[in-house]
């Protein structure tokens, strides 16, 4: 019973978010839940948790990723690591930001 409580609970929270499908260097698919989007001075960065880290059985808490919406050479968008550890800092900061101020309104 309990099983079937927490795998309902788990489809409420996958569809509640829209899933990216992003493609690896080597084209293997992988599928991401987008938790959020974050404006930080004047560019755009997505949250993402990786669909498969959430179904695992495991207690730990998955780990969410978060990748700068760029352009491709085509002027497509496309999703990129952030390579400046500045920048990357920056962006978590204010990711964990909004993660505290969440909580707060929950309490």
């Amino acid at each position: 019973m309990t099983d079937d409580i927490n795998k309902q609970e788990e489809e409420e929270t996958e569809e509640a978010y829209d899933i990216i499908v992003l493609n690896d260097d080597e084209g293997n698919e992988h599928e991401f839940m987008h938790l959020e989007t974050l404006e930080l001075e004047g560019s755009t960065y997505y949250v993402l948790l990786p669909v498969d880290e959430t179904e695992d059985e495991d207690d730990e808490e998955a780990e969410a990723i978060i990748l700068k919406l760029g352009k491709d050479e085509n002027g497509e968008d496309m999703l990129m690591d952030i390579e400046d550890d500045e920048e990357w800092e920056k962006v978590a900061d204010a990711w964990d930001e909004m993660e505290e101020d969440e909580e707060e309104d929950e309490e």
